[in-house]
């Protein structure tokens, strides 16, 4: 049998376990209840008798009151009729209801309170149960373990706090007792009971009982609610951890197990705690002060902060200008004139995408005609820096031109347009142009030649892994650890089964064991040979001081297995990606323990040599020596340096191009997958087993929304944001989270008491939420003032927020109902003109903007309904033909939705007719189509043939009467002038003065 916890509680046991109640208590209770059971059962005797003697009365009263009225009985039944009708509605519809509330609570997260042991007889009877996590883990452990032991998996956690508090009780944050010292109330989760039946039966049967959940806090706190619900006291619980699933770590780990760490288990629920509170006491102000169905969280509400301020600190970048002259000269100067030539010809060249050379291929092209790039290094004997400050713009139009004429080139005109919507020195857009000179000469005026190394980077942590999957494979982070959980539990390779190829994923730490150095070092010399390996092993230590999720790197658990050699051996529907995670962890891990790559870094001057000008020109290149590390990982091939010819001091070149660029610079990037999750590593938010769930969170709540691979903050995020700000300003500070994440490592070194920490957050949260209940503003009734006047009523607008986000409103509401949507810039999205002719009616077309993205439709609309809808490229689509309804077929087998029993849309397909339900898309019921006889199918492609018939395409035509074929990009049918504009307000015209904003451009 297993070990039964201990009647006296341990010091380092839990505050939230409840304290057993004396036997003797049980007992007095248990002679109560059965003296009251008595008593009840005496004062139902009389009682017994006064009702059957009411029974007896109440049918005579029946027979006389049947004898005087008989015609009393056909309006009674008449209405007994009626009543029955009304009450065959009601249950119908309470039972609907009931079926509804029954969907909305089976997406609930529900819980219980207590399960039994499940009858049978359990297969771990007298032998050693093992439980861990997943099953896939467990099928990998039992491949290394003996017959006399059973490896059960508990799907992750079997216990929460519930998501509703107890009915009757008045509990703020339901499963946590803020009053009696924050102390949770745990319950099984109702998707776990047959597992925790089925787990409490072994667990009676077994011998011993051992818990091999991850070393990580999640594990531990997944092994004590096990121990706790398995009533085995988590001080003398057998527990282990392994850092890989191999033969001789699992071996090692069983020889020495130790206790559950009560500790990192106080950190894990002090964390779900203090989220807890957040969620449930932050978002309700959310509910009241924005909208309804928002909901906040103590990491996430952080991390769409970064989003956000990255977002306005774009809006307000204003650039500073610089300029630049690239210089392309030809080695043979006879050659100048051809050179110039082919290099226009090649630059106007497209691949099938419509884009041009890249620099690759650019410097190809060089290489090919022994040419070099070149660029201005010195003018005047002095370092070419040309450019003005943000706050400083000037026209620098004289000393740009007098720069190139000094490099070579003559005839220079400098072109100048205005951008109205830009800042700073970014407003007047110059272009130098003008013609090459070709008797212009270069000499080489020095060659400097030096070796530089690359050292290899660090084995991979969690946070650098999710980067490098991100940047060089395109896996989100979320599937970037899916995959490395199922490389860690074990992947199926043919002819030996379930075997893990990588170790525990979820840490901070760069170090690696010296067995794993050893091995490494063995198969580098081995494989790659001598002058691979360096002298000495390389030992890492981690960059992150607080690293505390684990005590190695990730890395194979065997280097002899090469991602080549197994790549033909995975099996499964995410084969290739399991080998291509596998491969990027294996080179990382052996190419940290070979010597550094060697490059010739080559730096070459250029002096003009026909006229003294003082322009020196700069070209530079490498070379790679020696692969060293890259032989593991491979060649960089985003590489952009270009190979130089042979260069002798004294060779004369001529130019065949010279581009003069005007420069300004960036505004910082929008945050990446692999970037964010690089920022909310250095700012410490959330903790490396978090950073791919913040992620998918924040994307969810639609704060955050991501496009061309990049984050954008939505208004909603800003709004939430603004106003988490408000009210809790500590919260949201990143430093402050920063510091929670200390104090909770501190919990899990027995530094700081959990109950302690908990306090001291609440007592400031708490003063701050009733503060902003009290006190804030409802983000409905904020309004900022926008530059254009109503064209209704002719009063100034503002922008506004709604369900939908931002908008622009009249200052005037509600007396005047003009709204328009905007873009991301405040502008008004008005309606622009189409070169397409409304099939209905004969009316021209506009381009408008909805709730949910861009549509066309008549400038009638909404008098003239016809619509016609974009793709998410922007590409025009055909409507649909109204789908045919098939009435309901209430007999056996007939046709009707299976779902809701409503009618079917009949509707023709790619693949021939389908029916799906007519109450799409509240409902996604669908009938098969091959399910009905061949004369029923026959009879309804009939009828879908007539109803076609009577219902057309529309021919989608211009004006002209030419057929705009499907697909065709909305952006080449807007009109020329047909993009409306609202005016500028006078109000806000005076107070921009000359910086009042420009038309958007027409479409061409």
């Amino acid at each position: 049998m297993a070990k039964k916890a201990s009647k006296k509680p341990s010091k380092k046991t839990s505050a939230a376990e409840e304290k057993k109640k004396p036997a003797a208590k049980k007992k007095t209770a248990a002679k109560k209840k059965t003296a009251a059971k008595k008593k009840t059962a005496a004062k139902k005797k009389p009682a017994a008798k006064k009702k059957t003697a009411a029974k007896k009365k109440t049918a005579a009263k029946k027979k006389t009151a049947a004898k005087k009225k008989p015609a009393a009985k056909k309006k009674t039944a008449a209405k007994k009729k009626t009543a029955a009708k009304k009450k065959t509605a009601a249950k119908k519809k309470t039972a609907a209801k009931k079926k509804t509330a029954a969907k909305k609570k089976t997406a609930r997260k529900t819980t219980v309170k207590t399960v039994r042991a499940a009858p049978g007889k359990s297969a771990a009877a007298g032998k050693q149960l093992v439980i861990v996590e997943s099953p896939a883990k467990a099928k990998t452990i039992n491949r290394y373990l003996g017959g006399e032991f059973v490896v059960k998996a508990s799907v992750g956690h079997i216990r929460d706090l519930p998501s509703r508090a107890p009915k009757g009780t008045k509990q703020p944050v339901p499963g946590v007792d803020i009053e009696n010292d924050f102390a949770p109330t745990y319950e099984i989760l109702s998707q776990k009971v047959k597992t925790v039946a089925e787990l409490k039966r072994d667990a009676k049967a077994a011998t011993v009982v051992w818990f091999a959940t991850d070393l990580d806090r999640e594990g531990e706190a997944i092994a004590w609610h096990l121990a706790k619900v398995l009533d085995v006291d988590p001080t003398v619980a057998k527990r282990v951890v392994f850092n890989a699933i191999t033969r001789d770590e699992i071996q090692r780990a069983f020889a020495k197990p130790r206790a559950i760490d009560v500790d990192k288990v106080n950190a894990q629920q002090a964390r779900r705690i203090l989220d807890r509170i957040v969620g449930y006491q932050a978002s309700p102000l959310l509910w009241k002060k924005v909208a309804r169905g928002l909901s906040a969280g103590r990491v996430q509400s952080v991390a769409v902060r970064l989003v956000v301020e990255r977002e306005r600190a774009i809006e307000a970048h204003v650039p500073d200008e610089s300029w630049r002259i690239d210089v392309r000269l030809a080695s043979e100067v006879a050659a100048a004139p051809e050179h110039a030539t082919q290099w226009r010809e090649f630059l106007a060249t497209t691949d099938d995408k419509g884009r041009g050379p890249n620099k690759r291929r650019q410097n190809q092209w060089m290489a090919e005609h022994a040419s070099i790039a070149t660029e201005l290094y010195e003018l005047g004997g002095e370092r070419f820096k040309l450019g003005c400050k943000a706050d400083e713009a000037r026209d620098l139009s004289a000393e740009v031109e007098a720069a190139v004429e000094a490099v070579g080139m003559r005839e220079v005109q400098i072109e100048t347009v205005e951008d109205l919507e830009a800042k700073g020195p970014a407003r007047f857009v110059r272009t130098a142009s003008g013609a090459v000179d070709f008797d212009v000469r270069y000499e080489v005026a020095s060659i400097e030649t030096r070796r530089t190394s690359t050292k290899a980077p660090a084995p991979f942590i969690t946070s650098t892994l999710q980067m490098a999957a991100a940047t060089q494979l395109g896996f989100s982070a979320q599937r970037t650890m899916r995959l490395a959980q199922d490389l860690y539990e074990g992947v199926d390779l043919s002819g030996e089964g379930q075997v893990a190829l990588i170790t525990y994923m979820r840490t901070d730490s760069t170090h690696l064991s010296p067995e794993a150095i050893k091995v490494a070092r063995e198969y580098i010399d081995d494989r790659f040979g001598e002058a691979y390996l360096p002298k000495k092993a390389k030992q890492y230590s981690s960059s992150n001081k607080d690293a505390q999720e684990a005590h190695e790197a990730i890395r194979p658990n065997e280097v002899a297995r090469d991602p080549e050699t197994i790549r033909a051996r995975l099996h499964g529907p995410r084969a290739e990606e399991h080998y291509k995670l596998y491969k990027l962890i294996w080179s990382r891990f052996v190419g940290c323990q070979m010597t550094p790559a060697r490059w010739d870094s080559t730096t070459v001057l250029l002096r003009r040599s026909d006229r003294p000008t003082g322009a020196v020109l700069k070209a530079s290149g490498r070379v790679l020596a020696f692969d060293g590390f890259y032989r593991a990982t491979g060649v960089p091939t985003a590489s952009d340096e270009q190979t130089l010819p042979e260069l002798q001091e004294g060779h004369v070149y001529a130019p065949f191009d010279i581009a003069p660029q005007q420069k300004f610079s960036n505004p910082p990037p929008r945050y990446s997958e692999a970037s964010l999750v690089k920022a909310l590593e250095s700012e410490g938010i959330g903790r490396p087993s978090t950073y791919a769930s913040i992620i998918q969170v924040v994307q969810s709540r639609n704060y955050v929304e991501q496009r061309d691979r990049r984050f954008y903050a939505t208004d909603l995020g800003e709004v939430v944001t603004d106003k988490l700000i408000e009210a809790f300003p500590d919260l949201m500070d990143v430093g402050y989270t920063r510091q929670m994440e200390s104090e909770l490592d501190e919990v899990e070194d027995s530094k700081v008491d959990w109950v302690a920490m908990l306090r001291r957050f609440y007592g400031s949260f708490s003063t701050s939420l009733e503060e902003a209940h009290e006190g804030m503003a409802h983000a409905k009734a904020e309004i900022q003032p926008a530059l254009y006047k109503c064209p209704k009523c002719g009063s100034r607008t503002c922008y506004r927020f709604g369900r939908n986000g931002r908008f622009l409103s009249c200052t005037a509401y509600p007396e005047c109902d003009y709204a328009a949507p905007i873009d991301r810039r405040g502008r008004p999205l008005l309606p622009e003109r189409v070169d397409i002719r409304n099939p209905e009616d004969g009316s021209n077309m506009e381009l408008r903007n909805g709730r949910f993205g861009p549509f066309l439709a008549s400038e009638n609309y909404p008098v003239s309904t016809f619509v016609l809808n974009l793709d998410r490229s922007g590409k025009l689509k055909y409507p649909a033909i109204p789908p045919l309804v098939i009435p309901v077929e209430e007999e056996e087998g007939g046709i009707k939705c299976e779902k809701c029993g409503a009618a079917l849309n009949l509707r023709r397909g790619k693949k021939g007719p389908w029916l799906g339900c007519s109450r799409f898309p509240k409902c996604r019921g669908r009938m098969g189509w091959k399910k009905l006889s061949e004369e029923r199918r026959a009879e309804l492609e009939a009828e879908l043939a007539e109803h076609e018939k009577q219902h057309p395409l529309p021919t989608i035509a211009r004006h002209d009467g030419t057929v705009i074929p499907e697909g065709t990009p909305v952006a080449d049918l807007l009109m020329s002038g047909g993009v409306a504009e609202l005016e500028i307000h006078p109000e806000a015209a005076a107070e921009l003065g000359d910086t009042v904003p420009s038309p958007r451009p027409a479409a061409v």
